[in-house]
């Protein structure tokens, strides 16, 4: 039975879907960018009617701002109060939970993972974690990782090769670009993927990474994975990829393996 609640926070009034079911395990749904809970290409309400089926109890909210929620929208790393609000309000509406698992896509999986000690919240799914500041020049260029893999896809099509030998392709262009896509920015500790690795290293509860593998916000958390400040998170954690493009696995094979991972995160531990 799915049921359409609302809920406190910070003075405002949340609104929220449960999908209800008898499991004490319970998947709580934090919606990522500026997505209402029904998710991109109804993903999230496809999502948690296939797990509420499975047995285990789903709850979905829109952050302040957003959908049927009041307030005012102020991004994702103003949703501390949001996140420990939702969960709570899930025990609350079934009081049989005895665990909580949130799941959170892009910034809302960065949102997850800076706040989630505060609620009560018992393992995380971080699916394309954002970690992607805007840039000095303001531009909207994509991340680093993201220019390099797009070089390397050229360089092994014989067409780019063709061109490349017949002059139709800038060389200087293609060095420099290489070079600036290859040069490493060091993180001061304030910057959002430094919180991010400093968070993963430090939280209390398992946590479960999903990447889309050749989507660009995927390939910039991959890049900052294999960096230095993330190795005592790589030591804790562990980190699979599904063969897609698709930032919200919306694709039928990239959704029945989202599901996959999500019932073994759910399963008992």
């Amino acid at each position: 039975m799915r049921r359409l609640i609302s809920f406190p926070c910070a003075g405002e009034t949340l609104a929220a879907t449960l999908d209800e079911a008898p499991g004490t395990t319970g998947l709580l749904i934090v919606s990522g960018g500026n997505e209402i809970r029904i998710g991109a290409h109804r993903g999230m309400a496809e999502l948690a009617a296939t797990i509420a089926a499975s047995g285990h109890p789903v709850f979905r909210y829109d952050r302040r701002g957003i959908g049927d929620s009041s307030g005012d929208n102020n991004g994702f790393e103003s949703t501390a109060q949001d996140i420990f609000e939702a969960a709570s309000a899930f025990r609350r509406e079934a009081p049989h939970l005895t665990r909580v698992v949130a799941f959170g896509n892009c910034d809302a999986a960065g949102a997850l993972i800076l706040f989630h000690a505060d609620a009560p919240i018992d393992a995380l799914i971080l699916t394309n974690p954002w970690t992607i500041e805007p840039s000095a020049e303001g531009n909207d260029l994509p991340p680093a990782a993201a220019i390099r893999s797009r070089y390397v896809e050229k360089l092994k099509n014989p067409r780019e090769l063709l061109r490349l030998l017949t002059g139709d392709v800038n060389i200087r262009k293609l060095i420099n670009g290489l070079a600036k896509a290859s040069a490493k920015q060091s993180q001061p500790p304030t910057s959002l993927p430094a919180r991010l690795a400093t968070s993963l290293a430090a939280t209390k509860v398992p946590v479960t990474i999903l990447l889309a593998e050749r989507d660009n916000t995927a390939l910039a958390f991959a890049d900052h994975w294999k960096s230095p400040a993330f190795a005592p998170a790589r030591t804790r954690h562990t980190l699979t990829t599904c063969p897609t493009d698709s930032h919200s696995f919306a694709r039928p094979a990239d959704k029945a393996w989202l599901t996959d991972q999500v019932h073994a995160a759910l399963a008992p531990e």
